[in-house]
């Protein structure tokens, strides 16, 4: 576990190194962020499917997203990274979330290239892996700053995470004693999207959660279990979030169980079609 205060930030760090499990790997939106610092040869990512994908050598930042998110890897790769909170990164960035939103970006142009090269190259030179997140997680605290808003963020985000989503934004405002104008630009600004779509993000999360990879799935009463109207629009967001109906997504599910039986999947990350 990540030590205070980074914790309140920050879900885990994590090393990786080794084949990846499929050449390119699709994230759909999730009530989270990323940032990696990458120790290999160069990945790819590709933020929505109408746009090209850019090669990231450095590593990457990806704020809360409302698109999918494709990664293409290397065949070997190394890198160390952070699971953020959705409002976790703010206090790591020179700009608002917002400016970042479906539009990753490489640690450089958040930290600086003679400070990113000179973390890299401590990484690279560190004994092993827990070195290297140690040597990550000292940065982050180097780096942590005061954030304006952020207690508010951090608190709202919290209730609408304990409810799955299934709460009125509206109450929350009055409830935190602030307009709605002003709590969706705080989160704009430190998630980078509104706490409407926030909530959207974790009910969608929940619903996805629910489904057991290795059976059949229920798709009216994982709808209704998760708050949605009704299945069609259980299924309209399930093509909205990842761009494919639910049968396919769980066929995809299951065909990535037969592939690669020794590799753990909770839902995310997904092989590319």
């Amino acid at each position: 576990m990540p030590r205070p205060p980074l914790g309140g930030l920050i879900d885990d760090l994590y090393y990786l190194e080794g084949a990846p499990p499929y050449a390119r790997l699709s994230l759909p939106p999730s009530p989270s962020a990323l940032l990696i610092v990458n120790l290999g040869a160069p990945f790819r990512i590709r933020a929505g499917s109408d746009v090209e994908a850019a090669e990231y050598a450095d590593g990457c930042v990806i704020t809360t997203s409302t698109r999918v998110v494709e990664f293409g890897y290397p065949p070997w790769t190394r890198s160390v990274g952070v699971h953020v909170k959705p409002w976790g990164l703010a206090p790591f960035l020179p700009m608002p979330a917002a400016e970042l939103r479906d539009r990753p970006v490489t640690v450089e142009q958040v930290w600086g290239r003679a400070a990113v090269a000179e973390l890299r190259d401590r990484l690279a030179t560190a004994p092993g892996p827990h070195e290297m997140l140690t040597l990550l997680e000292e940065e982050l605290m180097r780096r942590l700053c005061e954030t304006s808003g952020l207690g508010l963020v951090r608190h709202t985000s919290s209730v609408i995470s304990a409810t799955g989503g299934a709460v009125a934004i509206g109450n929350l405002s009055v409830a935190a004693g602030v307009s709605g104008t002003h709590l969706a630009q705080r989160f704009k600004e430190l998630v980078g999207i509104t706490p409407k779509r926030l909530a959207r993000t974790y009910r969608f999360t929940a619903a996805v959660f629910a489904i057991d990879p290795a059976g059949p799935a229920d798709w009216g009463d994982l709808a209704a279990d998760a708050g949605y109207f009704d299945q069609a629009h259980f299924g309209h967001e399930f093509r909205a979030f990842t761009g494919l109906t639910p049968t396919r997504y769980l066929e995809v599910r299951h065909r990535f169980r037969r592939e690669r039986p020794g590799h753990v999947i909770d839902g995310w990350p997904l092989p590319s079609e």
